[in-house]
């Protein structure tokens, strides 16, 4: 066993600061949005290479590739697995919110107010390159992790793109997880931005579009119609109602309670009677719900309420299939097994206050690993999930540089060191 605190101070002189914030800012520089991930991916393999990591590809979609890596260890010990995601969200309205300022570009990685500002600096740019980086810092230390350290890095990740989003990356990588063609890990470290905490649990969701169908008529004659605002206005309140039932339910302590939310809603026509009202929602489940039933009781709350409308039609589609074909499933894993308290230690040690056990307020990919796989996994990386996603995106730098140090510790205290 290790002291966190012992590495900290072996590993810290071995720190070059300067070329890690230099990947990290290359790294941004790649415009990676869904769907254009191949650029990215081929940085990440010059980086691998540079501290000798023959790194495989392979398209899970044309022109769009997974990279999976090995560093072999010198002795036995088990297997940790680093992943995370090479696409980003769109930068629409960036350039806007700052222009004029050194910030404009959103790919520019702007070096401002100690962070480092740009599309997928903290989802998850930061994260992959620190885990980089710490073995780069293992390596210069020369410390030998005796079990493999392996990394994956998938696109298709996030959401917001047409007909993307999917986690087709993700489902290739575990298709090839299952066959043997890469190695399965014991445990998983998925860099999404956690500020340094250690996200044992997620939510689970699916979204849900809502196609309401009556009659358009005339506004002077609304008796030869079917008014199917009305009858959606009837299906919001059933849906509500069925929302605040649920928040009697039992708390999750990490994730809090379950929930439905409207977050569209279209009706209306020219001077007459709305003959269709469409509206999607969100539903969040917490660990250990089922998806088919939370679904199966969100339809039965809606048709079960405006069914009985004579003329009106219900249509329910689920388009953000993930690992189940409605949504994304929720998943935890017990925050007291070794692993975590290995990491926990590390973070600890090197960033005072880091390393609280949490849960993630947004649905990832663990759920493939820890469900499908049966592999314990966990989020952490440097960034605040709050500013993901926004014209506000920065990694602060000394997060980052914290991150790559923890990590470091991480992986000898998981992996195990060889003796010199």
């Amino acid at each position: 066993m290790i002291d966190p605190a012992e590495w900290k101070r072996l590993l810290t002189p071995h720190l070059e600061p300067e070329a890690h914030i230099r990947r990290l800012r290359d790294a941004v520089r790649c415009r990676s949005v869904t769907g254009n991930e191949a650029e990215f991916a081929s940085f990440l393999e010059t980086e691998l290479e540079a501290i000798e990591i023959r790194a495989d590809r392979a398209d899970f979609l044309p022109g769009r590739p997974n990279l999976w890596a090995r560093r072999d260890g010198v002795g036995s010990g088990p297997k940790l697995l680093v992943i995370g995601h090479t696409d980003t969200v769109h930068a629409h309205g960036w350039r806007e919110h700052w222009l004029g300022t050194e910030r404009e570009d959103p790919f520019g990685a702007a070096e401002a107010d100690g962070a480092i500002w740009g599309r997928g600096a903290a989802d998850l740019k930061a994260g992959i390159c620190a885990a980089i980086g710490a073995l780069e810092l293992l390596d210069r230390f020369g410390a030998r992790l005796n079990g493999d350290l392996l990394f994956a890095f998938v696109g298709d990740e996030e959401s917001g793109e047409p007909g993307m989003g999917v986690s087709a990356g993700m489902r290739d990588l575990v298709r090839r997880m299952a066959a043997g063609e890469i190695a399965r890990p014991d445990f998983a470290l998925y860099t999404e931005p956690t500020r340094l905490s250690v996200f044992t649990a997620q939510m689970g969701f699916f979204i849900a579009d809502v196609r309401i169908i009556g009659k358009s008529a005339y506004f002077g004659l609304p008796e030869q119609g079917i008014d199917a605002l009305r009858a959606g206005h009837t299906a919001l309140s059933a849906l509500w109602q069925h929302s605040d039932e649920m928040a009697g339910e039992t708390e999750h302590p990490l994730i809090g309670r379950s929930f439905a939310l409207v977050t569209e809603f279209r009706s209306g026509e020219s001077i007459a009677v709305p003959g269709e009202c469409n509206f999607s929602l969100i539903r969040k489940l917490r660990p250990g719900e089922c998806l088919d039933r939370a679904a199966a009781n969100l339809e039965r709350a809606v048709r079960s309420r405006i069914e009985g409308i004579e003329g009106v039609r219900v249509e329910i589609g689920y388009p953000a299939g993930r690992d189940h074909p409605l949504g994304g499933t929720p998943a935890e894993i017990d925050p007291d097994i070794p692993a975590v308290g290995n990491l926990r230690c590390a973070l600890e040690a090197v960033l005072p206050g880091a390393g609280s056990i949490g849960g993630a307020p947004y649905w990832s990919e663990s759920a493939f690993l820890v469900n499908e796989m049966n592999c314990p996994t966990v989020y952490c990386g440097p960034g605040d999930i709050a500013h993901c996603h926004t014209v506000m995106e920065r990694v602060e730098v000394s997060e980052y540089l914290a991150a790559i140090v923890a990590f470091a510790i991480f992986f000898a205290s998981y992996c195990g060191v060889a003796k010199n």
